[in-house]
Order: structure tokens, then sequence, then C-alpha cells
């Protein structure tokens, strides 16, 4: 994780709006620093764009760029409203407080044009730097503060090494099952990716993204190579289906399904470590689970308990950080006010 250097350099930064012919120099930046999230890149803006929403893409330099951020917000008819930053900002170090200074006062005045009372950023960092000071902790995070992390560096023998007795045993299970997988950026099989992914949904009651969510996120990254869908199938059934993101040194298990049908032929285990042998296979330095959490009185309890089979070790970030825009807060306040007494 993004370890802050306490010297700044002592240069004078300036900001603008990043434009198409920008793009290669971001994503430059972007992959290039300990941290780098797939949320802050310009097929991720694409996407969201296509959700409804408008980003804001600033970069800072020092000549070269040096730092910056993609800024969403979902346009909505009242005004207690954020700006989101997930896995942002982005800096090199030596830059930290000088570009977090710009870029909050640049989205001061995104927060006057789309009327949003507060930023909520959330770097992939372990420490949470000074130039953060003014920001406190978010009630919600926009990211999983809390994940597992399997090292892809060493070799395949030993990574099936550091697993879990249980999850060795489940993998040679389903192995002697003769259980299959296939990974995929085919769009016709969002459909199959789906209907697995709300099975589980049902049977696990949380919330889950309608199926527009998946054409428009896979349309735009399998695009760019950013993605593909991983299935198992057992006698010619699919029983478990995966969405596996891949960005910098980093594969996401970003989203999953599996049917209730044929547990014990263990397919879950299978596709999932087929997904990890296949992102070291592309180079991959990490194989991110995306949630997890060590609470066993958390929501993510029992799924984390299977992620724990696969070994890995659990990473905890800052979490999700709120600064506050009391001028357009204090709007909100007195018009909500006024309502109440209208009414």
């Amino acid at each position: 994780m993004n370890k802050q250097k306490p010297v700044e350099n002592s240069t004078s930064l300036s900001i603008r709006e990043l434009h198409l012919s920008d793009r290669f120099a971001w994503k430059k930046l972007n992959q290039s620093l300990v941290g780098s999230c797939f949320m802050q890149s310009w097929a991720w803006a694409t996407f969201k764009e296509l959700e409804g929403y408008r980003t804001f893409k600033y970069g800072v330099f020092d000549q070269a760029l040096v730092g910056g951020c993609i800024f969403y917000v979902y346009p909505r008819s009242h005004s207690a409203n954020l700006l989101i930053a997930p896995g942002a900002p982005l800096i090199r170090p030596g830059y930290t407080s000088q570009a977090i200074e710009l870029l909050v006062r640049q989205a001061e005045r995104i927060a006057q044009e789309v009327r949003t009372i507060a930023l909520r950023v959330e770097p992939l960092w372990a420490e949470k730097p000074s130039a953060l000071n003014q920001f406190v902790r978010a009630p919600v995070d926009l990211l999983p503060s809390e994940t597992l992390i399997i090292d892809l560096h060493p070799t395949e023998t030993e990574i099936f090494a550091q697993m879990k007795p249980k999850g060795r045993y489940n993998i040679r299970l389903s192995q002697r099952h003769g259980v299959t997988t296939q990974f995929t950026t085919d769009l016709q099989k969002i459909s199959m990716f789906y209907e697995l992914f709300w099975e589980t949904v049902q049977r696990q009651t949380f919330f889950g993204e309608p199926y527009r969510f998946f054409i428009n996120l896979c349309q735009t990254l399998f695009a760019e190579n950013m993605a593909e869908l991983g299935f198992a199938m057992w006698n010619g059934e699919i029983l478990s289906a995966v969405l596996i993101v891949y960005w910098c040194d980093r594969a996401t298990y970003l989203y999953g399904g599996r049917s209730d049908a044929h547990g014990h032929v263990m397919a879950n285990y299978a596709l999932h470590w087929d997904a990890i042998k296949r992102a070291k296979a592309k180079g991959c330095q990490l194989y991110d689970f995306y949630g997890y959490t060590q609470n066993p009185n958390h929501s993510y309890a029992k799924f984390s308990q299977f992620k724990r089979q696969f070994g890995g070790t659990p990473v905890t970030t800052i979490g999700a950080q709120d600064y506050f825009f009391y001028n357009q807060f204090a709007d909100t306040l007195i018009g909500l006010i006024n309502r109440t007494i209208a009414q």
C-alpha cells in the first residue's frame, strides 16, 4: 500500500482538466503507483458515464503529470449529494500535500456547479497522511477497506501449498469430480453469468446490480482487455461464475455467483484456483478477493470464510474519507429547514 514520504517537493504545481490526449499519460501514472485502482481508469469513467454519472478528470502537473483524480457524481434532484473519488487521489510520492490541496480546491469548484455537499475520497493507502487531516472517516466505504490478497510471485506449487488444508482438499476434490472451467469475453455469456449472480443475490439477500449494469460494465471493460468472465461446469451445467478485472499488476474478483446445486463437486474452488493461475500467467502479481472481513459478525463473514481457504494476506486501507464543503452544506441545511417550515 502507498506510504507517503514526509518530505515534499517545494515546486509550484498546476492543475488542469485532463483531455483525451492525456489518456495515455494518465494510465501510465496510474499504473506506476502503489495503490493503483481500476476505478480511476479512463475505461471505468466511460462505464460510469454509461450508468448516468458525470465525470471530472483532473491532473496535477510539475511540468509532467504527477498526480490527479477522476471525480464522479450521480445527478440527483436534491442537493445533499456527494462528489466521490474511489481509489483516489493518485499522487507521486513527494507531492502529496500540494496535490491534495489543489484537488480539494478543484473539487470545491465542481461542487458549486453540481451542488454537492462533500467530497469522498478513498485512496488505497495503509496510513492516513497529514494532508488528509481535514477529512473525516466516512460512514460508508466506496471500496472494501479490508481485502484478502494472494501473492502471485511464488510458483503455482508454492501458492497451492500456502492454502488452508480445506482449500487444497476441495480443489483436489473438484478435480476428481471433473469440474472444468472456461474464461471468456463473449458478450453473449453475460446472461449466463447474471443468472448465477442473481440466484446468489436472492439466496444471500444482499443488494444486486441490475442486468443492464453488467451489460455496460462488460462492454466497456472487455473492449479494453480489462476484464473477463469465468465459469465452472460439471456434467454440462454451469455451477459457478466470476467477473475478474485486470488492472496494473492486480487481478480483482469483482463479482460472482454460484448455483446451490451439486455443492459436493466444489465448483467454486476449481474456478477460483484456475482464476488465480490464469492471473499469474497473465503477469499479474496479486489476486485480490476484494470484500473480506475477519469479523465473524460482519455481513461479509460467510463468504470471507470461503476466501480464507485460499490463504493470502489480509490488507486494510484507510477507508473512505469525507471533506465537507461547508457553504454548500449550510445552503442545503437552510433549504431543508425552509421546506420543513413551509409544510
